[in-house]
């Protein structure tokens, strides 16, 4: 135990692995935020769905050989989350069959780009890194630092300044818009702000992962607390939590990243799914 943190007390005299926790941190709060409200809606499903579109935006920047590919892939991801949304309220496809369709297909199409048009020697290695997360987290520099700084308060201003809203069109979407309240605006927002955090989460977890990030922590909390605000504080702070402990064990044992941070979410979910059962029975 004394080597271990010896270890970690050594770690910690880097500044790289300070803005990655600083940043890890920004995503995990960003992500439970908004992770409630998706949760609570049913629409959990769409951060799955974004973030294969982000995989296949990603490769698509990779074949075009862009240095920094968020200006190809925040914009696509965006895009969908808009075209998603509009296509669930007037096409002939609606929802969950919309979501899946985009995002077998962009997955499908992104490795298919990659292994035919990839600059790089080890595709197989840049797509699992891509999917489940690497070591990218680790190694950001200081413009990928304040472009999550940026986003994340955006995101946060946003979410804040909308809050009322979203909670009504949350629980009641017909007394809302009786209220006066423009319900496909707030979904809208609800969907730019998801694809914003998607692109920005990809860098800690992988695209496969981004929804656990999004579903566990809301899920953890709704066993702790039984209101709309209780829930978002508490799934805030286990978010929080779980970046910081999971991206602490992955430096200590040299673990993956995203995995780690997920199998701690999922840790948490299990010990408070036993608490729950203990007080029912």
């Amino acid at each position: 135990m004394h080597e271990l943190w010896l270890t970690l007390t050594h770690y910690l005299q880097y500044p790289f692995v300070w803005r990655a926790l600083a940043v890890g941190v920004l995503i995990a709060l960003c992500s439970a935020v908004l992770g409630v409200a998706l949760v609570l809606r049913r629409f959990s499903f769409i951060g799955d769905g974004l973030s294969h579109v982000a995989f296949g935006a990603m490769a698509i920047a990779a074949v075009v050989g862009l240095v920094d590919n968020m200006l190809i892939v925040l914009p696509v991801t965006v895009l969908s989350a808009v075209l998603l949304l509009q296509s669930g309220e007037r096409s002939h496809v609606r929802g969950d069959a919309a979501i899946a369709t985009v995002s077998v297909g962009a997955l499908a199409l992104g490795y298919l780009l990659l292994h035919l048009f990839s600059p790089s020697a080890n595709v197989s290695a840049d797509v699992c890194g891509t999917l489940f997360g690497s070591v990218a987290i680790l190694t950001l520099s200081r413009m990928d630092v304040i472009l999550c700084l940026l986003l994340s308060f955006l995101v946060l201003m946003a979410f804040v300044l909308l809050y009322h809203k979203l909670f009504c069109v949350t629980f009641d979407e017909s007394f809302a818009a009786a209220s006066g309240i423009r319900v496909r605006l707030c979904n809208l927002a609800l969907a730019v702000m998801c694809a914003g955090i998607i692109v920005l989460a990809m860098k800690l977890v992988g695209s496969l992962l981004v929804s656990a990030l999004i579903v566990l922590p809301a899920l953890c909390a709704m066993r702790l607390r039984h209101t709309f605000r209780g829930v978002l504080i508490a799934s805030a702070v286990i978010s929080v939590c779980g970046a910081i402990v999971g991206m602490l064990t992955a430096i200590l044992f040299s673990t993956p990243v995203g995995a780690t941070v997920v199998a701690v979410d999922l840790l948490f979910f299990g010990i408070l799914s036993l608490v729950g059962m203990c007080r029912r029975s």
